[in-house]
């Protein structure tokens, strides 16, 4: 019960420290409320930003792997002449991964381009078109909202079959239905047999609603293939961690190669962990530069607060020396003003915590950013704001606990 007496006294002398004066703390505060502000919206924003990215990295599967020319990871020394001269991975080498391995789930070869589409009088410009193996399907699973995927037979024959995308078949057909329907590219015209669910862009732009694919064997009757840049995608049975799979990949593909012991590889195998830990590296960077930011306002909202509680102490000497000479101990003196500047703090951090929440709301539902101010960040700004409260309040807590009752009486007096 005292503690909690205690308690409300604190937070009343605190209200009314902000109501008597309201300029100077208001001012005093706003170092503490730009300081919150600076911090947790940096820290929010830049977590919206990782979930997205984490999301756009989980849409290309943490089990899948990625053979190719040149390797993802490009800090250092990147010898990009020596990656330059690798070849690139070939029909044959999917062939004898989809033989050989025993880690892998399955393996397709895919390759971009970009090329009009047409239908009638309607064209789409640069679209980008994917060429892939028929096992594509199944290491990367997508959704079909009309239609249906290549069969094993239009894949493995090359047939003029075409996917559009959701953009794609909204911009070329509005509101006809596509499947059925021809459309041209590479001056030949192809029958579209489906169309893809429509699933917006992912953090790094990317998005199958501007896309069409078609099969690899009909992509090499009309494009020079072995000159193109090309990716073999394997994805680990269950079970089979990305290591094991990298390693037995490693053996066979350099087998393929006809590689010596002692050579090099002359391929990367990347995986999306890659790119995971370059953005967290970023972010880390980010974030530490929002904590020193607003450490710089949060240091000098704690001045202000030791300020306003300095002055507390000279103008309350009086009331000190009462309740000290009524049998107040130094203890509950102490705990008085240390939790009148952890009040005046959280009130700073309070204001602060509502315009993070308020820039979130118009970002999420006017800019179309989705941004979350999750609890865990409430409950930093929260203890910051404490913490801060704590450390500025001290010494004066300490020096109104130390006063001489008969002194501070007289003080005053």
């Amino acid at each position: 019960m005292i503690f909690l007496k205690l308690l409300r006294e604190s937070y009343l002398f605190a209200v009314h420290e902000l109501m008597v004066n309201k300029t100077r703390t208001t001012l005093t505060l706003l170092g503490i409320t730009i300081g919150i502000f600076s911090i947790i919206s940096v820290l929010t924003v830049f977590d919206s930003l990782e979930r997205s990215m984490r999301k756009g990295i989980d849409s290309l599967g943490s089990n899948v792997l990625f053979i190719q020319k040149w390797p993802w990871s490009m800090g250092g020394d990147y010898p990009w002449w020596k990656y330059y001269q690798r070849p690139e991975p070939t029909m044959k080498d999917l062939r004898e991964i989809q033989k050989r391995s025993v880690a892998a789930e399955g393996a397709a070869l895919f390759i971009e381009v970009r090329r009009n589409v047409n239908y009638l009088s309607n064209r789409v410009e640069g679209v980008d078109v994917l060429a892939i193996t028929h096992d594509f399907g199944k290491i990367m699973p997508m959704e079909i909202s009309n239609g249906r995927y290549f069969t094993p037979i239009e894949s493995n024959s090359g047939k003029n079959v075409i996917l559009l995308g959701s953009e794609i078949a909204e911009n070329l057909f509005n509101t006809l239905d596509p499947v059925g329907r021809k459309v041209k590219v590479f001056n030949q015209k192809l029958e579209v047999i489906g169309v893809l669910k429509k699933e917006g862009e992912d953090l790094f732009g990317n998005t199958s609603d501007e896309q069409v694919i078609i099969p690899m064997n009909y992509a090499r009757t009309v494009l020079d293939v072995k000159n193109m840049s090309t990716t073999i995608i394997v994805r680990a049975k269950p079970f089979v961690s990305n290591a094991e799979l990298i390693d037995e990949l490693t053996g066979i593909v350099r087998s393929i190669h006809k590689l010596k012991p002692s050579a090099e590889s002359d391929f990367a195998i990347n995986e999306t962990d890659i790119i995971t830990q370059q953005f967290d590296q970023l972010f880390g960077v980010i974030a530490l530069v929002g904590w020193i930011i607003g450490g710089f306002s949060l240091i000098v909202g704690g001045f202000g607060i030791a300020n306003i509680m300095f002055v507390t102490v000279r103008e309350r000497t009086n009331i000190i020396g009462i309740q000290k000479s009524l049998g107040a101990k130094n203890f509950f003196i102490l705990i008085q003003f240390l939790f009148e500047a952890i009040f005046l703090s959280l009130i700073g951090g309070s204001v602060g915590l509502i315009l993070v929440f308020a820039g979130s709301y118009v970002a999420t539902n006017v800019l179309g950013f989705e941004i979350i101010l999750t609890w865990n960040k409430i409950i930093i700004g929260i203890v910051t704001s404490s913490v801060i409260g704590l450390i500025a309040g001290y010494i004066p807590a300490l020096m109104a606990s130390r006063l001489d009752p008969v002194e501070a009486m007289r003080m005053n007096s």
